[in-house]
């Protein structure tokens, strides 16, 4: 962990302390104020971590190809699909219950049709050719009679 990521928890911690000593003191009707309050900030915290991160991933990627060591290739890590598929069904819980809240069953398969949606982008961006269909070639074949 970086000194700026370190700060930072420190300042979340704090902010959760701040938070949950208002909760005692105001009381059980701004709890759900307060909770939307903190997890904003969880939120533009993640955020700027985020940013951060893609744009040295970039500035790195850019310097690797002005170097001509070689093309950037996108990484099919076990760690990346591991993650992605993680947040996917973490984000889920939050939007399958606003969609179903909201407008019911057609607002559930309207959530769940984004998450599987975002995924098949996924996949087919590790996978490009994993879509697409093959044509098989007698002529290319010894296997086929």
């Amino acid at each position: 962990m970086t000194g700026m990521e370190t700060h930072g928890d420190a300042e979340l911690k704090k902010e959760l302390d701040a938070t949950l000593h208002a909760r005692k003191e105001l009381g059980e009707e701004y709890e759900s104020a307060l909770v939307d309050s903190f997890l904003e900030k969880v939120e533009q915290r993640f955020d700027s971590v985020v940013d951060r991160r893609v744009r040295r991933q970039l500035a790195e990627t850019q310097m690797v190809v002005a170097r001509g060591e070689r093309t950037p290739q996108s990484s099919d890590s076990f760690g990346e699909r591991f993650g992605f598929g993680i947040v996917s069904l973490v984000l889920a819980i939050p939007l399958s219950g606003i969609g179903g809240g909201v407008a019911e069953l057609p607002g559930l398969l309207v959530a769940w049709g984004g998450i599987v949606g975002v995924n098949i982008v996924q996949a087919a961006r590790l996978h490009p050719n994993f879509f697409s269909r093959r044509r098989k070639s007698s002529q290319n074949s010894d296997w086929e009679t």
